[in-house]
């Protein structure tokens, strides 16, 4: 009975169905009891899933008849509250989903020890604290947990490798977990996806990390790690996923991801990273999304990144990039499919930071996977802009802000049909604004502030018309709404005549000699006051 809009509390009738086994009343509006005590008489039922309705808390302390295989509560329920009572008495569980439940307390390791066959624990967005408590003997089965936003600190325990030996996926970003990646979680073999981003965890990464063969998802982004990348990322791993932003990262990419064939997603942004970006990076033919944003590259772009016809997003911007920007492709290809149920999660869990309309935006999840855009900005790049750019129909953000680039506008622009944000601002652009960039009907977010345009702006049409002064300010000879200088007007005098002339109108002195010789004058009378007063006691 999910996806209904039942309401009110369980009915006592549920009671009768004794040969109940399964038990679907997800995604309703129902107030279901965290002890789930009007089941108790089920002793039948193996699976209940009561997630996406109102958990409330009641005070139960009879034993329940059923031993169930496959418990979700997953809830919007709000609050701390304790584990239910019945769950201590429950040891045939697989799969178990609690997450929003806001439960308090410690890591329930003894849910793992009395349940030897469970399969999957989700306890994420809880209030656990404390330290994070292993089984005390190895559990064998558990393959997926997720602890994620919760309370946690502390170290990861050494030996969570040895008591949790066949974990498959391991979710324990956001919480307070400190100290360095124990050495331990490279002997599980079968570890697949690892998501250890938004702790305090510190120290160098492990070069160990890049042998874990099973390894395809890996995100330890927004920690304190420092010191170099491994030389060798991912020698014989299936790396596809990497996400190592917002750390204090060191030193040059050099050869850290030359064997990474696979990797779709690489992001370093956010880092310490120095040198130029390598010539191998065309080594990742397979790659999507490219962030190095925020960082100390320099040099110019090799043309091994322009050969790279797989991208679909990529962030060279906050760097001491240089040189001519040349022609680039974006992919149109459909972004590859996922194949298991653990390909799907690592790719739900994926996340990146984007500007996108002058804010940086976090995006995460599906949305992903038809996200396209370049941001080059704050480099400083030189040259034209490629009017091949204008072919990338299929991108949503273009930024080339706050570089040197010179000459026109591109007239192909107009061809960008689903770009949402262009920013072309704080460069030493000339000519006009093509008129055809009105054609740009998904356009949110356009400046071309500060540059050296000249002529009318664009007709104040369509999504133009909700562009106001800021987005064209500071180009001496651009015209037009929504500027105040109305084309036709008299012309001001061009910037060379009057750096050379610069007296006010109907003026006979330079007001700029003026202003220095007054500047000088006056220090000079507080010298000689000074000096005067400390050689003549009498006066001072």
């Amino acid at each position: 009975m999910s996806d209904n809009d039942l309401s009110g509390f369980l009915p006592p009738c549920l009671a009768n169905l004794t040969s109940l086994q399964r038990l679907d009343l997800s995604f309703n509006h129902l107030k279901i009891p965290m002890s789930l005590s009007p089941l108790y008489n089920l002793s039948k039922l193996k699976y209940f899933d009561g997630s996406g309705n109102e958990i409330y808390e009641d005070d139960h302390n009879l034993s329940p008849k059923f031993q169930l295989k496959y418990l979700s509560l997953n809830s919007r329920g709000q609050g701390t509250r304790a584990f239910p009572k019945f769950l201590y008495h429950q040891v045939s569980l697989q799969y178990v989903d609690l997450t929003n439940l806001g439960l308090k307390g410690e890591f329930p390791n003894w849910l793992i020890e009395n349940n030897t066959y469970l399969h999957d624990l989700y306890l994420d967005n809880c209030s656990l604290s404390g330290p994070f408590l292993m089984p005390k003997n190895s559990h064998v089965n558990l393959a997926l947990l997720s602890i994620s936003m919760n309370h946690f600190q502390g170290k990861i325990p050494s030996e969570i490798g040895a008591r949790l030996p066949g974990l498959e996926v391991l979710f324990m970003s956001d919480n307070g977990f400190n100290g360095s990646i124990p050495f331990s979680l490279g002997n599980i073999g079968l570890l697949q996806v690892l998501d250890l981003s938004n702790n305090s965890l510190q120290g160098q990464i492990p070069g160990w990390i890049g042998n874990m063969s099973s390894l395809e998802f890996l995100d330890l982004s927004r920690n304190n790690f420092f010191g170099r990348l491994p030389p060798r990322f991912g020698t014989s791993s299936n790396l596809r996923y990497v996400y190592l932003s917002r750390n204090k990262l060191q030193g040059p990419i050099a050869m850290a991801f030359y064997d990474s064939f696979q990797l779709l997603a690489l992001d370093l942004s956010h880092n310490h990273l120095i040198g130029s970006i390598p010539q191998w990076i065309d080594k990742l033919s397979n790659l999507r999304f490219l962030l190095l944003s925020y960082n100390n590259l320099e040099g110019e772009i090799p043309i091994q990144l322009y050969r790279m016809d797989q991208l679909t997003l990529i962030d060279l911007s906050h760097n001491h990039l240089s040189g001519n920007i040349l022609s680039w492709m974006i992919s149109t290809h459909p972004f590859p499919q996922q194949y298991d149920s653990y390909d799907y999660l690592s790719s739900s869990q994926q996340s990146f930071e984007f500007t996108t309309k002058n804010v940086s935006l976090s995006y995460r999840g599906k949305i992903i996977q038809y996200f396209t855009g370049i941001d080059f900005s704050c480099n400083n790049f030189i040259g034209e802009i490629p009017p091949e750019i204008g072919n990338l129909s299929m991108i949503k953000v273009l930024n080339l802000s706050h570089n040197s680039l010179t000459g026109p506008i591109p007239p192909t622009f107009s061809n960008l049909k689903e770009i949402e944000s262009l920013d072309l601002s704080y460069n030493k652009l000339d000519g006009e604004i093509p008129p055809r960039l009105t054609e740009l009907f998904s356009l949110e977010f356009f400046s071309v502030a500060h540059n050296n345009l000249s002529g009318k702006t664009p007709a104040r049409v369509a999504q133009f018309a909700t562009f106001e002064e800021s987005c064209y300010k500071e180009n001496p000879f651009l015209c037009g709404e929504p500027l105040p200088k109305i084309c036709g007007a008299a012309t001001p005098p061009s910037p060379t005549l009057t750096s050379t002339n610069n007296e006010d109108d109907g003026g006979f002195m330079d007001m700029k000699v003026f202003y220095v010789s007054f500047g000088v004058a006056y220090i000079m009378v507080l010298l000689v006051i000074g000096a005067v007063l400390y050689i003549n006691p009498y006066w001072r």
